[in-house]
């Protein structure tokens, strides 16, 4: 059976529904996964949750989301450079899940390991630990030092970006393109993969391979993308 779709909302036709959590790659505007990202707003599914780093910026990623209300909680460790995620926390209309960025990548890598949760020395003593498990461990000095409970995150749908696929969903992401693809990649029940080149199978270096084919249950071709920049900086012309 095939893993390639035709398009991302074929890939995704039999999957969405309301109230999922679902965990996305990318960091910024570096590997989203656009074309599924604008899928799943053009579905019309809602009260979606998701766990991913940030989210985008205005209009661009879970950005776009966002303004057509279909988000109602973020998982996030960065939430800034964008003006609508940030009226709607501040006016009460989106629940946000603050998250360390390391504390994040390990909760979805231990999702995808089958593993419940984990203790962190990161956000104790901060508003992070509130609500939270605390518990003392003697560190590798044997000094006690308190930890927090995290959870794993299992999420009902990943979407990501790779750079190239196998026909058996073997991925290779480009540089700092992998960020948080890999682990939320790993975490869903389904992971649908938007990439930029399909190959035979066969083709891919196993050594040059980021992530398992067995993780990957789908794969959309997402090509042709256009570089997006954040914020363009330039140095002023200096004097001839």
């Amino acid at each position: 059976m095939t893993k390639l779709y035709s398009d991302a909302a074929s890939a995704l036709a039999d999957v969405l529904r309301d109230d999922m959590l679902i965990a996305a790659g990318g960091f910024g505007l570096s590997g989203l996964p656009e074309r599924l990202l604008d899928a799943i707003r053009d579905s019309g599914v809602k009260g979606l949750t998701f766990a991913s780093n940030n989210a985008g910026i205005d209009n661009e990623g879970i950005g776009k989301l966002l303004r057509t209300r279909q988000v109602k909680k973020m998982i996030s460790s960065y939430v800034g450079e964008n003006k609508e995620f940030e009226r709607q926390y501040l006016a009460g209309e989106l629940a946000v899940e603050f998250c360390p960025q390391g504390t994040l990548a390990e909760r979805l890598r231990a999702g995808g390991a089958g593993i419940p949760g984990f203790y962190t020395r990161t956000g104790v003593g901060t508003e992070v630990a509130q609500g939270k498990e605390h518990k003392d461990f003697p560190d590798r000095d044997g000094i006690m030092q308190t930890y927090i409970l995290e959870h794993g995150i299992f999420a009902d749908l990943a979407i990501v970006k790779a750079w190239k696929a196998d026909e058996t969903g073997n991925l290779v992401f480009r540089k700092t393109a992998r960020n948080f693809n890999l682990p939320a990649a790993t975490c869903g029940k389904i992971c649908v993969a938007e990439v930029e080149e399909v190959v035979p199978a066969g083709a891919l270096d196993p050594d040059q391979i980021h992530l398992a084919g067995v993780f990957v249950n789908r794969i959309v071709m997402g090509a042709p993308y256009d570089k997006k920049i954040e914020f363009r900086t330039v140095r002023e012309r200096g004097a001839a």
